[in-house]
């Protein structure tokens, strides 16, 4: 009960109050401390310690006359780099297996950077060596294709395209897909 109270009187012609405060005049800031010369020992040794950073030291300008330095303009280096990545797509190989048509309307592709594969290519060598493993080696693939032999053989090992498996029914009443 008491705090409503407070509140009324503290709230009490408030604007009135405000606006009077905020039409008073400013008070003045007060006047900076005046601040006097340092000694005069203290000045003689500042005094030393800028002088040999103004002064002119003869030994290090000729040093420096002496420097050559030589720049070259990025956009020069990038097209360097730009050659050097040109010349390693210059190890193109002729693409091998492609699907007949456009598929996906995508652009038909001639040639293959070595050590690559297309998606066709890549199928049509691992069911190759699935259907006739003893004729179609990681060795042999990875010569036919221009790949690492390495990475061949892991391609083979861990890569198995459409292993398909065909379990019979547990009864005769199931209906069964038949093979045409």
């Amino acid at each position: 009960m008491g705090a409503r109270v407070v509140r009324m009187f503290r709230n009490f012609n408030l604007e009135n109050r405000v606006f009077r405060e905020i039409s008073k005049e400013k008070p003045r800031a007060a006047p900076r401390h005046a601040v006097s010369d340092p000694p005069s020992a203290a000045g003689s040794e500042a005094e030393t310690a800028v002088d040999p950073v103004n002064q002119r030291n003869d030994p290090l300008l000729t040093l420096l006359k002496s420097v050559y330095v030589e720049s070259k303009d990025p956009v020069a280096a990038a097209e360097a780099s730009k050659e050097v990545m040109g010349a390693k797509e210059a190890e193109r190989r002729p693409l091998r297996f492609s699907l007949p048509g456009d598929p996906y309307g995508l652009v038909e592709l001639t040639d293959v950077p070595k050590g690559k594969l297309t998606i066709a290519e890549a199928l049509k060598a691992l069911s190759s060596h699935q259907r006739q493993p003893d004729a179609w080696t990681p060795e042999k693939i990875a010569q036919e294709y221009s790949l690492d032999l390495k990475d061949t053989k892991a391609l083979v090992e861990f890569f198995i395209p459409f292993q398909v498996q065909i379990i019979p029914p547990k009864t005769d009443s199931t209906k069964q897909i038949k093979a045409s």
